[in-house]
């Protein structure tokens, strides 16, 4: 299976020859991550390549831009490992002073093993004259120096300002003697597969080093984190590219060299880059907050199913389904319910879950917006303020159903022994007392529940988006979804613990 790997740089040796990485010696996960990295820079207009071909050359673009890339070089002690006694040899034996020699100069006079000193490099760029400097966080994490070395030989210390560790960037600041050489970013939604660019960078230590490539894809998720968005480019991209840009073919930055997918770390050209859009707004509140401070509305949400279109009478899989709602949340203030279905936020198209997720984050807070909901078949134009996300977003309690059914005996539907909510079920499921609903308490096996993976402790809270709070008011609503022709059945279903995700039974006929 192929490896895709993080593209921080090699080490720096102890004599001169090829850097090696510090990571060299572990083995890789079967898909590495790389970093993150962003620039951009103004080039002469009118650069055309005809059609069928790629462009005739780069080299106007490259030399407007290759003084604002710059290498990041860090360094950073290890904590001394547990002393390692020298092996015992025989009296005269010609390895003997050797060996001696060799672990008195590791450790200190009292005989412990002394910190060592680890170097990398990785790549940035300048986007500002007065000195800021984007890379990636994981170039620079932990490290005790940083440098920015740049294309005419000059060395200078760089100063943290912010981090991101959930999208991989970081702002640094240098203080130069004149105005650097600075690039621009430009707008990565424009990009079309097929599109020519051009990735800057460091890679494995060897210095500034230019490839050409084209966008092979768009909006790749590759599960490296909340925000993935990325784009794909079979630009030559490799261990040490961290924290450089991608350039289009004006010379603007549209996108952060991020990751690889590759068996052994080198390029075989599938690389994956963090778009202009979703890194500008990072940068920006490094700059102004020294921090990211994304929105927050309090919602859990789960992606919309063709079953669960079909359920909700949506025509077609879209938007984010609502599954639970933070009590006293902007979303529960500003009327969103669980079971609804969020197809534009702040103007912005939500055709899958990670649009919401991605929307509201880039939301600064205190923000009002319009957010347009599907609620049981209609549309519905709600208004709410967004808030700052909080450092422990933890889910909120749902809307409790009714409780003025009188509780029945247990009954069976949808392959399922239901059960109203008592206080023994309670402790037998280890139910808390915040979850109502009707509990599951045994599944058929080759149910369509099974299939589902419903199973006994489970609690429904609703069935075609009404409470329940018996068997009857399940086998109620069963019966009415049936007789509006209906193939399945929408279930939100709760753990003992509260947290909730909608599911679809089909239904017999």
């Amino acid at each position: 299976m192929p490896a895709s790997r993080r593209l921080s740089g090699p080490a720096l040796p102890p004599r001169p020859r090829l850097p090696r990485s510090p990571l060299s010696n572990r083995s890789w996960p079967a898909l590495a991550l790389a970093a993150f990295l962003g620039l951009c820079a103004l080039a002469p207009a009118g650069l055309q390549a005809a059609p069928g071909k790629g462009p005739d050359t780069v080299a106007d673009v490259a030399e407007k831009v290759m003084d604002a890339v710059v290498n990041i070089s860090t360094s950073q002690n290890v904590a001394p490992s547990r002393s390692v006694p020298a092996p015992q040899l025989p009296p005269g034996s010609p390895f003997e002073d050797f060996f001696e020699e060799f672990f008195k100069r590791r450790q200190d006079d009292n005989g412990e093993s002394r910190s060592r000193r680890v170097s990398s490099l990785g790549s940035g760029f300048v986007i500002d004259a007065s000195g800021y400097i984007v890379t990636n966080n994981h170039v620079i994490a932990d490290a005790d120096e940083i440098f920015a070395n740049f294309n005419d030989g000059s060395k200078l210390k760089a100063e943290l300002v912010g981090r991101d560790t959930k999208t991989d960037l970081a702002l640094l600041k240098v203080k130069p003697d004149r105005p650097l050489t600075f690039v621009k970013f430009g707008d990565s939604e424009k990009l079309r597969v097929g599109d020519w660019v051009m990735a800057i960078g460091n890679p494995f230590g060897l210095g500034g080093t230019l490839t050409v490539g084209v966008v092979s894809a768009r909006n790749r998720d590759i599960n490296s984190g909340p925000y993935d968005n990325f784009i794909q480019t079979d630009a030559a991209i490799n261990r040490g590219n961290s924290g450089g840009p991608l350039f289009n073919m004006e010379g603007e930055v549209v996108g952060v060299n991020t990751a690889i997918i590759s068996p052994s770390g080198g390029s075989i050209g599938i690389g994956f880059a963090v778009p202009a859009a979703t890194a500008q707004p990072v940068l920006a509140q490094l700059e102004q907050f020294k921090e990211v401070r994304r929105g927050w509305i309090g919602v859990r949400i789960q992606p919309v199913t063709d079953d669960i279109a079909e359920s909700l009478g949506l025509g077609k899989a879209r938007g984010a389904l609502i599954g639970v709602v933070t009590e006293d949340s902007p979303a529960a203030k500003g009327g969103i319910k669980a079971g609804d279905v969020i197809v534009k936020f702040n103007g912005r198209d939500i055709k899958e879950v990670r649009d919401l997720t991605r929307s509201v984050a880039d939301t600064m807070a205190d923000t009002d917006v319009d957010v347009l909901v599907i609620r049981k078949g209609k549309e519905e134009t709600l208004r709410l303020k967004v808030a700052r996300m909080p450092e422990d977003d933890k889910p909120a309690e749902p809307a409790k159903p009714s409780q003025d059914a009188q509780k029945v005996p247990t009954r069976r539907a949808l392959g399922m022994e239901l059960s109203a909510m008592s206080e023994d079920l309670r402790k037998r499921y280890a139910i808390k007392s915040e979850v109502t609903g009707v509990v599951v308490t045994e599944v058929e096996r080759s149910s369509p529940a099974a299939d589902k993976g419903l199973k006994a402790g489970q609690v429904i809270v609703q069935v075609g988006q009404e409470a329940v709070a018996s068997p009857a008011d399940v086998e109620k609503q069963v019966e009415a979804l049936r007789s509006q022709g209906k193939r399945s059945a929408l279930l939100l279903v709760s753990d003992g613990e509260g947290r909730q995700e909608f599911v679809t039974i089909p239904l017999a006929r």
